[in-house]
């Protein structure tokens, strides 16, 4: 997910992303761990899906960038 996408979102949206994301994550994780063939490229990339989504939540907490028109 690119910035300008997670920037076009409301706060509960951003929200309600994470969790979905963090969900897929530990379920990745999980199947990984047990069946061994998942995608370690695509975990990576929801990590990182997932700190810029937190870190675009905190910049509006803290005043630094607001909301941008989609």
């Amino acid at each position: 997910m690119k910035t300008n996408e997670i920037r076009g979102k409301d706060d509960s949206e951003i929200l309600f992303d994470i969790g979905e994301s963090e969900k897929e994550m530990f379920q990745m994780k999980f199947r990984s761990l047990t069946e061994g063939n998942t995608d370690p490229a695509k975990i990576r990339r929801l990590r990182r899906d997932i700190g810029r989504m937190k870190t675009i939540l905190r910049e509006r907490e803290k005043g630094i960038r607001g909301q941008e028109p989609r």
